[in-house]
């Protein structure tokens, strides 16, 4: 099949739609489910090219959780803590494959975002994967292959209507890519750069110390960041993307809603929100919200009288201004990869305050000194990459 007509492009009124190769070869994927529209393929492209290049780089099965053609998550398939599957909301006892530890890591780095998602494994779907999916709201999945049991399971979500895609995981595309704009058409090199542990060895700072896993952690921020909306920065831990912060004119602004949102990932293990009572039954995304608000500085909004009732089973006492401080002073051993340079020491300063002790960054300000300086004064660990990896 060389070409796949759309419903409509971005928006409804954006017609005709269609996804085809120009050079008259088939596409490399099928549509096992459901109808994916303009956005969902834009998702699903972008998606896959980042777990595939994940396990190639790690050697360890990745998944990601993509909205508007960014990661709201990304991770590689370390096993899931008990505190990790509080959390994750992971009800299925007993141990779970490597790939699906991956996809709920990654949708659980920002559950709000991750809301209608679209999932991308690097390995095939198995049941695990499809039972978890199948408690969440999502659009659509992409991965190389399903198991019978995952593809009877995926296709019952939405209705019957779950888009389910399967991706030759063989093929490479063109080396040049095209790209109309206001009917001009862009012409560029495929961005085939490989993001390995040698792009990693310029460590330009007093502390030379970067532990294997860290290694592991600014793989993950690096090529999650080649695939997300510039500009970006992205929070590493354990393998797993803790925040992102995607297109943002200012670096120093990605830097704080990518911290703010590690912070949230973090605040969310404290013992108060781990022992919230919610009432029976409550959907799974007005349990998302409610923690959101709770942990917020308007957790008034979700605590006061005739609102909290809605919610939970016993009302919980606020978390306070002092009690989250203490708490986030607590997370250590975080890393921060950037898509461009770090322009000014204050990106430091404020990624330090979320526990980061490794930096991964390409360099080439003119206040690198800067930079470094204040990385020095906390002890970090920080690489220039020597490579710039926006995405537009």
């Amino acid at each position: 099949m060389n070409e796949l007509e759309l419903k409509y492009g971005c928006n409804p009124n954006q017609k005709p739609s269609r996804i085809f190769m120009k050079d008259g070869s088939d596409l490399p994927i099928e549509v096992l489910n459901g109808k994916p529209g303009y956005i969902n393929f834009l998702d699903a492209f972008n998606s896959w090219q980042l777990v595939k290049e994940l396990k190639e780089a790690t050697g360890l099965p990745a998944a990601a959780s993509f909205k508007h053609v960014s990661p709201a998550g990304a991770a590689v398939g370390h096993p899931l803590t008990e505190t990790d599957r509080a959390m994750y909301f992971v009800d299925e006892a007993g141990e779970l494959s490597p790939i699906a530890c991956a996809y709920i890591r990654a949708r659980g780095a920002d559950r709000l975002c991750s809301y209608g998602d679209w999932a991308a494994l690097s390995d095939v779907c198995d049941a695990d994967v499809a039972r978890y999916l199948k408690t969440e709201v999502s659009d659509g999945i992409i991965a190389p292959g399903y198991t019978d049991e995952a593809l009877e399971i995926l296709k019952t979500k939405k209705g019957g209507k779950y888009n389910v895609v399967q991706i030759d995981p063989d093929y490479v595309p063109a080396e040049q890519e095209l790209k109309d704009v206001f009917g001009i058409t862009f012409e560029q090199g495929h961005n085939n750069f490989e993001i390995n542990e040698a792009l990693l060895e310029n460590v330009v700072t007093e502390n030379k110390e970067i532990p294997a896993a860290a290694k592991i952690d600014m793989l993950v921020a690096l090529i999650t960041l080649k695939y997300t909306q510039s500009n970006s920065v992205c929070y590493v831990k354990d393998g797993q993307a803790i925040g992102v912060g995607a297109g943002q004119q200012s670096r120093i602004h990605c830097t704080r809603l990518a911290g703010n949102k590690a912070d949230n990932w973090w605040l969310r293990q404290h013992p108060k929100v781990l022992g919230l009572q919610f009432v029976e039954g409550i959907r799974r995304p007005d349990r998302d919200n409610a923690i959101d608000v709770y942990i917020s500085d308007e957790w008034e909004d979700v605590l006061r009288d005739g609102e909290w009732e809605r919610v939970f089973a016993v009302k919980p006492e606020p978390l306070t201004y002092e009690e989250k401080k203490a708490w986030i002073a607590k997370l250590s051993g975080v890393t921060v990869g950037s898509d461009a340079f770090f322009p000014f020491g204050d990106n430091v300063e404020r990624a330090r305050k979320s526990g980061v002790d490794y930096i991964a960054e390409p360099g080439g300000s003119i206040r690198d000194d800067n930079v470094i300086e204040t990385a020095n004064k906390y002890g970090i660990a920080m690489a220039f990459t020597g490579m710039r990896l926006f995405h537009h």
